[in-house]
């Protein structure tokens, strides 16, 4: 099947979530990021999903996989709004701010402006009006899960959801209104970073956590007990992260149920991701084959069990709706044929990372040997350490194969490493700004399977020597990928 457009060049991408910009939202730093992507040749912007976080402030566990994190909003361009007294909007809460936002947008906007938002509000009404309803209700029970709220709203209980609604009617049109901005900052952002020939490469995790809007919404969808508690989770068994495996905790999907439904949630799901991204990274790919599916009462991973997902049929449904699929196929771990075979049906690539290929014979398929065209190659994720925390912790017997097999020790690290990813054949190579910048472990992004001290890495401008742009830039020419 023929691949998405954006892998008919070569391409380089940088990986760089919104939150680890020096101001962690969509405005000046975000555009003079795409700034110095163009200046690097660089295409791609690669980041984490955009989703509003728990409390942990992990990406992966969103609150909806369809809103946007309102924390990502820019106060600045906020305030450049034609209906905004800027002096007003100094609160240091962001939703209080946006509440004040809306006032003003509802007192002194324009009818254009006005038709905007009711616009925007019945185009994503698909989810728009439950994941509002959910964040009232949650804020309303001191940010409790929704299966702890009362027997009647957990159930959603059709005159309890009318009495609340009704109640709540001004506080939900704000919620509403701060998805509005979202959306606006960012297609904002998207434009300008298409305008300068950089294409945006998000993230879909596999599974939504289970304190979602999505889960409460269409419980019907997902592995859950009458009192909306999971009877089997997701996970992963013992791999190189963990030797216990990992269990995440989220509900696995009723598959029959998405089945007989002709898989609309997943087609609502992946449409509102399109209207974000260009090109689109599936997390736990392998998952779409077959799932490892965890007893509830098992506190590891470990006694999990393959359980065989309809992956054929839902990419069967999703290439028919949208025609294309700009897809990139997270492949790492333990690796069937089948699932090298469902994501070759589709066109997927899949990915390729450097940081596993020392240490053992030249069979590893991470190996620059073994890769090919239909991938992505990376340094490292933003589950790795950076690649110099990574070299610098590295056993002898490692670093000794490395550089064997580069042939080459010169160049330091991490240099070596992405010279060797934009050289790949890979159509795309990804390349952490960690990297980039050589930075060492003390600026990781995540530790897989722990909670406390990820995601909240951020850089700052000074850590961006001048002569970085033309480095890379040099580099793309002389391996195709400008």
């Amino acid at each position: 099947m023929k691949q998405a457009d954006i892998f008919e060049q070569r391409r380089t991408g940088v990986l760089l979530h919104i939150t680890s910009l020096p101001s962690g939202n969509m405005g000046a730093d975000a555009y003079r990021f795409v700034d110095f992507l163009e200046a690097s040749g660089v295409s791609v912007w690669q980041m984490l999903p955009l989703g509003p976080t728990h409390d942990d402030r992990s990406p992966y566990q969103c609150l909806s996989a369809h809103a946007g994190n309102n924390l990502l909003i820019c106060r600045d361009k906020l305030r450049a709004e034609p209906w905004i007294e800027p002096k007003t909007l100094n609160d240091p809460k962001m939703s209080r701010l946006l509440a004040n936002a809306y006032r003003q947008f509802e007192a002194r906007a324009d009818e254009v402006e006005k038709q905007a938002f009711r616009d925007f509000c019945l185009q994503q009404q698909y989810w728009l009006d439950d994941y509002v309803l959910y964040r009232e209700i949650r804020h309303l029970h001191q940010s409790r899960a929704w299966f702890d709220w009362p027997v009647e709203l957990r159930n959603r209980d059709l005159e309890a959801i009318k009495k609340i609604s009704a109640e709540r009617e001004s506080a939900l049109t704000i919620r509403q209104f701060e998805q509005f901005i979202f959306y606006r900052q960012w297609h904002q952002l998207r434009s300008y970073a298409n305008d300068k020939g950089v294409k945006l490469f998000g993230d879909m995790p596999i599974f939504v956590a289970h304190d979602s809007a999505d889960v409460w919404a269409e419980p019907d969808l997902f592995t859950l007990d009458k009192q909306g508690q999971p009877t089997r989770v997701a996970g992963v068994p013992p791999d190189y992260f963990s030797e216990t495996g990992q269990r995440w905790g989220n509900p696995l999907y009723e598959w029959h149920k998405h089945i007989e439904q002709n898989f609309d949630w997943w087609r609502r799901r992946l449409q509102t991701q399109l209207e974000l991204f260009d090109l689109i990274r599936i997390d736990h790919f392998r998952g779409f084959e077959s799932c490892w599916e965890i007893p509830v009462d098992c506190e590891t991973a470990i006694e999990g069990k393959w359980v065989v997902a309809p992956g054929e049929q839902l990419f069967d449904r999703l290439l028919e709706v949208f025609g294309e699929l700009p897809l990139v196929a997270e492949d790492l771990g333990i690796i069937t044929e089948q699932v090298t075979a469902l994501r070759e049906k589709y066109g997927m690539p899949g990915m390729k990372i450097l940081q596993f290929a020392f240490g053992g014979d030249a069979s590893n398929p991470y190996l620059p040997h073994q890769q090919c065209e239909d991938s992505v190659t990376y340094t490292g994720t933003h589950d790795n350490n950076t690649t110099l925390g990574w070299y610098e912790a590295l056993e002898p017997h490692v670093k000794e194969h490395m550089h064997a097999y580069m042939g080459e020790t010169s160049e330091p690290m991490p240099w070596l490493l992405i010279r060797s990813a934009l050289r790949s054949v890979s159509e795309l190579a990804v390349v952490p700004l960690q990297d980039v910048l050589s930075l060492n472990a003390d600026h990781r992004m995540n530790v897989p399977g722990t909670v406390e001290g990820n995601w909240g890495w951020q850089f700052n401008w000074d850590m961006v020597s001048d002569d970085i742009p033309a480095k890379i830039k040099n580099l793309n020419a002389l391996y195709g990928r400008v």
